[in-house]
């Protein structure tokens, strides 16, 4: 700048006032740009690194719940006989040593019946009352003028909550008119109409309509003790395990016994491990110490070192809180390094796996139970927050009327006999299967390993959590960088018209002190002259 200033005010050649000025200004502004765009490059680095590491975390927590969403950890029943029935392990149950004998008589199927044919479906069916009876009461159905067609009985039918379903069947033979129940013996229902109807309703009745099918419950015989259930699905009968029936095999026994994944365990909690030390490892360059480029973007950053210690006690938390046996991660082998990495002892998970399989298994597949013989269950793992919830007024279905019940003082919502909380409850995700009426039980959701990560990311991320608070102290600062930026500008700016102003004054006066000197030079040539 001095060279600049130098040539610009040579003797005889005039100032550059745009580059005199330029260059002042420049001068004056750029150390404080300099400070403005390290400032906006360490909050940018800090930025990207967060970033980094809340993606790290991200991706562990949704490979593990992947790997334990997928069963591979899981023991599983195993049916000599898949096409005489499936089973499969409720989520969070324990089988044990699981070993049973089970022979399919009879499935269970809902009772059908179909009417004679009519020409056409529009035709009228005949002005009454229809009564439906099943064992939850009696439902009447009337048909006037204005529903007097096939198509007004079936809607007057669905419409009247009796449990059954009515529809209009059309074949070469005409239309017709055919109601299903639900499945079960006790579900049978028939349909009436007064005496001396003779308006064509009562062609509608049970003694004039043909039976397609009637209701019936499935037959089993679990080790010889035959037992029936309304339906072809149930989970009430090998505690822990859903059954699905396919057909029936009266005289052929089916072994159900148990799949122990002792493998995939292994390999999951190996694999576990390699992806803990790869997250690890990530965070430990975040927060490098050093000076410079040397140090990492986020060392001293309380949201990370929040997530460092959190994520440190992983091996030491209890994850099940059930049985006797194993319920951490160290119990099984997992151990930290002293430098914050962790390793397995296979040995002793090995040894553990021996001794204690369903402890093992209970840290990644957590167990869900209830106070209540009455209730089970039926959420997917990691659906709901862990804890312990207080359930009450449970009432069991009866007939057309669903379940019913509260979680936390809230009322449930009904799907038949299954109750779930309400999205806005803490207990969000819960699914509860209801055999009986229950004054009041508990509900245990222990948090396994899928939970408790969750738990540490929700925490993290929560209003008010570290990450959180990380994330609003970096945009907050992006926010004053740009405002410090702006107002350099204007600052800038202004400083620049001020000099500007200055020096375009100052050159003024430059211009008529030579013109000044210009006239005194000519006088002084004149009056010399004259001398002579």
């Amino acid at each position: 700048m001095t060279t600049s200033i130098a040539s610009a005010l040579g003797i005889g050649s005039g100032l550059d006032i745009n580059s005199l000025v330029t260059d002042l200004a420049n001068a004056a502004k750029q150390p404080k740009a300099d400070l403005i765009a390290r400032r906006d490059s360490a909050n940018k680095a800090k930025v990207s690194a967060l970033g980094q590491v809340s993606s790290g975390i991200d991706s562990f927590a949704s490979a593990l719940s992947s790997l334990i969403a997928g069963g591979t950890l899981f023991s599983q029943p195993s049916v000599s006989d898949p096409s005489v029935f499936t089973a499969a392990a409720i989520p969070g149950a324990r089988l044990g040593g699981l070993t049973a004998s089970v022979e399919v008589r009879q499935l269970a199927k809902a009772q059908t019946i179909v009417s004679e044919p009519l020409t056409l479906r529009t035709d009228p069916v005949g002005e009454g009352v229809l009564t439906i009876v099943t064992g939850a009461g009696s439902f009447g159905v009337t048909i006037n003028a204005a529903n007097d067609n096939l198509d007004g009985l079936v809607k007057a039918i669905n419409d009247s909550t009796a449990g059954v379903t009515a529809s209009v069947v059309t074949d070469s033979s005409g239309a017709r008119l055919m109601i299903k129940g639900q499945s079960g013996e006790a579900k049978a229902f028939t349909l009436t109409v007064p005496n001396g109807t003779s308006s064509g309703l009562e062609r509608f009745a049970s003694d004039a309509v043909t039976v397609a099918q009637e209701a019936q419950d499935a037959i089993v015989r679990l080790d010889g003790v035959e037992l029936k259930r309304a339906s072809n699905s149930f989970s009430d009968v090998i505690s822990g395990v859903q059954i699905d029936l396919k057909t029936a095999k009266p005289g052929t026994v089916v072994a159900v016994g148990l799949v122990r994944p002792t493998a995939a365990i292994s390999q999951g909690v190996q694999d576990f491990v390699s992806a803990y030390n790869e997250l690890n490892a990530m965070i430990a360059a975040a927060t490098k110490a050093g000076t410079g480029d040397e140090a990492g973007a986020l060392r001293g950053d309380l949201g990370v070192s929040a997530l460092q210690r959190q994520l440190a006690k992983l091996p030491t938390t209890i994850l099940s809180s059930t049985g006797t046996g194993v319920h951490t991660l160290a119990e099984i082998g997992v151990r930290t390094n002293r430098d914050g990495t962790l390793s397995l002892d296979s040995a002793k998970l090995q040894s553990a796996l021996a001794a204690d399989p369903d402890g093992v298994e209970a840290l990644f597949n957590p167990t869900q139970y209830t106070s209540s013989p009455f209730l089970t269950v039926k959420s997917a793992i990691g659906r709901v927050a862990p804890g312990t919830y207080t359930v009450t007024d449970i009432l069991a279905a009866a007939g057309a009327v669903p379940a019913s019940g509260k979680v936390g003082g809230v009322a449930m919502s009904a799907a038949g006999s299954n109750l779930i909380a309400p999205r806005t409850s803490a207990a969000a995700g819960l699914v509860l299967g209801v055999s009986g009426n229950v004054a009041s039980a508990t509900i245990t959701i222990d948090p396994g390993l899928g939970g408790a990560l969750q738990s540490i990311r929700d925490g993290l991320r929560a209003s008010g959590g570290a990450f959180a608070t990380t994330q609003k102290r970096l945009s907050d600062e992006a926010a004053r960088i740009g405002k410090d930026s702006e107002a350099l500008t204007i600052r800038s700016e202004k400083y620049y018209n001020q000099l500007l102003t200055s020096f375009t004054a100052m050159d003024s006066r430059v211009s008529a002190f030579k013109a000044t000197q210009s006239y005194l030079d000519q006088q002084i040539k004149m009056w010399t002259n004259n001398q002579n």
